[in-house]
């Protein structure tokens, strides 16, 4: 049988690929599922610095597709345990003001052919979450077309966080929840001393779905940055020391171990 010089070894057959599969095996095997979060989220954070440490001299690109390929994996992963809601944040409101057109423009690139090969598994229902206006016009059309075309899939809810922004999220919140009431014709003062929390819930991008119970950010960075911050209020948080492309499966497992021993209260 011929080698071909140039193809890599397959990890998972190394020494240590077999190690960690095992250890995985087991840990999972000692964990209560019932436990399991229902919706799980995930910061990507550290693809950058990834790049840099891992391709200097190189396009950041680089990072940004490893980290749209640990997502599919991580998606993957999910889907195996039984989760049936991910969400994934992959660019920010912020990330768009602060960046310059050569880093944005291939970052939306990777971005769109995340969604479309999510949206190409036979089960996957994929959820854009985000302002698509802020977006050029091809790239939020691909996006919308990619949801469209999952609707009738009946499998894990991947909802990709594009565009995002939490303070932005709520501000289109209250406009459609004004804009829905004006139609009703419901006056001013009238909604303002009538407002419940779940009407605004019912207009946020997540709406209809559970809130997260366990949100992963990677890289160290121990903060939320605006992410679902209104569907957070009771979510338990995971941080790992990992750059997101070199978050490895035993890592999301450690993850789910550490959430199914805790004993939520939800405020009280």
């Amino acid at each position: 049988m011929s080698v071909n010089p140039q193809s890599k070894p397959d990890p998972g057959w190394s020494p240590l690929g077999l190690l960690y599969s095992t250890y995985e095996k087991q840990i999972l095997a000692q964990l209560d599922r019932s436990r399991f979060p229902r919706h799980v989220a995930v910061l990507a954070d550290g693809n950058r610095r990834w790049a840099r440490t891992n391709a200097p001299g190189k396009s950041l690109v680089v990072g940004y597709r490893a980290g749209a390929d640990k997502l599919k994996e991580f998606v993957g992963w999910c889907d195996e345990v039984g989760i049936p809601i991910v969400t994934l944040w992959v660019l920010s409101t912020e990330n768009l003001r602060r960046s310059e057109d050569e880093e944005v423009t291939p970052l939306l690139k990777v971005i769109e052919d995340l969604v479309v090969d999510l949206a190409a598994a036979p089960t996957y229902q994929v959820k854009v979450v985000g302002d698509l206006s802020l977006l050029p016009d091809p790239i939020a059309s691909t996006l919308a077309g990619a949801e469209r075309a999952t609707h009738t899939h009946r499998g894990l809810n991947v909802n990709v966080a594009v565009a995002y922004g939490g303070r932005h999220e709520l501000r289109d919140a209250v406009r459609s929840l004004l804009a829905s009431e004006a139609e009703r014709g419901t006056p001013l003062r009238e909604l303002s001393e009538n407002l419940e929390i779940d009407q605004i819930s019912e207009h946020l991008y997540t709406a209809g779905q559970p809130d997260p119970d366990l949100i992963i950010r990677t890289s160290g960075e121990q903060r939320l940055s605006g992410f679902l911050l209104w569907q957070s209020a009771h979510s338990e948080f995971y941080f790992c020391e990992a750059l997101w492309p070199d978050f490895r499966k035993v890592d999301f497992i450690r993850a789910l171990r550490s959430y199914s021993q805790r004993q939520r209260r939800y405020g009280r």
